[in-house]
């Protein structure tokens, strides 16, 4: 099967698509996938054309993003209609998770990641802007993912300064329900100041693991901690993690986006013709470059070597 490879020697084994930029919470660090006022919702026939014509070209895993992607009524069945063979992810802040995740898992899904930046109710809603109960909602949807089948289950927590220090409950509450905790740098571009300091926890799991191992995408390392699975993934200023990055995004409003953090080089799909998305995904695919990239030719050379 042919893979595409970019001008830096980078395959494309990946695809985000959003499904819908709405979102039933406010949360204070969305980046909203990189979009800047998405013009309308990409139609379902497109979303399915767009996943063959990817498979086709080596992709071999898909996640459907968002907004809130279990918004979209036609989400099960859009999952139903993936090629076979392709690993079929979804990212949810898993508010209506308890209520799709059994009839999503018969559908085809693999698998989730719920997002989930707090345990406790009053640091969830002022990072959410949630409504009283949609934590518990939250909780109750993991529970029901992990009854689907829908694993491994990754937790999503973006480290800030609210939450830093909630860390190692985090780490716990992955251990007893058997998810793998992922803690995300803030990709911080409007300036807000509620980073938290992701080096120093990131070396106090050097410090604590039995073992860590680093991931192929993006070289994210993984920390094993008396039975718990930490991934740390640090994008800011990261030569290594964009050399490693495996990935093209279409957008909600169904546009070919090579790189989250640029939108002057979006590619406009306007098709349901697998042929020509083809030819469109290609084109893309030309069209990436690292957005971090000090010192990166010397790095890809490495790589490959």
């Amino acid at each position: 099967m042919p893979t595409m490879t970019d001008s830096f020697g980078r395959k494309v084994t990946g695809l985000r698509i959003a499904l819908t930029p709405r979102c039933n919470l406010n949360c204070i660090y969305c980046h909203h996938e990189g979009e800047v006022k998405p013009e309308r919702e990409i139609p379902g026939e497109m979303v399915v054309s767009v996943a063959r014509a990817a498979a086709d070209l080596g992709v071999r895993s898909l996640k459907f993003t968002g907004g809130e992607p279990l918004l979209r009524s036609d989400l099960a069945d859009l999952i139903s209609r993936m090629p076979r063979g392709l690993d079929v992810s979804l990212t949810t802040n898993g508010v209506l998770l308890a209520g799709h995740a059994l009839r999503l898992a018969e559908a085809g899904l693999d698998r989730v990641n719920v997002s989930l930046d707090s345990l406790r109710p009053k640091t969830y809603s002022a990072i959410t802007g949630c409504r009283e109960g949609d934590l518990e909602k939250v909780l109750e949807g993991i529970d029901a993912a992990n009854a689907a089948g829908l694993v491994p289950i990754k937790l999503n927590v973006v480290v800030l300064k609210m939450n830093e220090a909630e860390v190692p409950k985090l780490i716990e509450f992955a251990r007893e329900k058997g998810l793998i905790l992922q803690l995300i740098e803030l990709l911080d571009l409007r300036g807000l100041g509620i980073s938290g300091d992701i080096e120093a926890v990131e070396r106090d799991l050097q410090a604590k693991a039995d073992s860590v191992r680093t991931r192929e995408m993006h070289r994210r390392k993984k920390y094993f901690l008396d039975g718990a699975e930490v991934e740390v993934v640090r994008p800011m200023d990261n030569t290594e993690f964009c050399a490693n990055c495996t990935r093209l995004r279409v957008t909600s409003d169904g546009k070919i986006k090579p790189c989250l953090l640029r939108n002057d080089n979006l590619i406009e799909i306007g098709t349901c013709d697998c042929m020509r998305i083809k030819e469109l995904l290609q084109a893309a695919n030309e069209r990436r470059e690292p957005y971090f990239k000090k010192g990166m030719k010397r790095l890809i050379q490495t790589i490959n070597e």
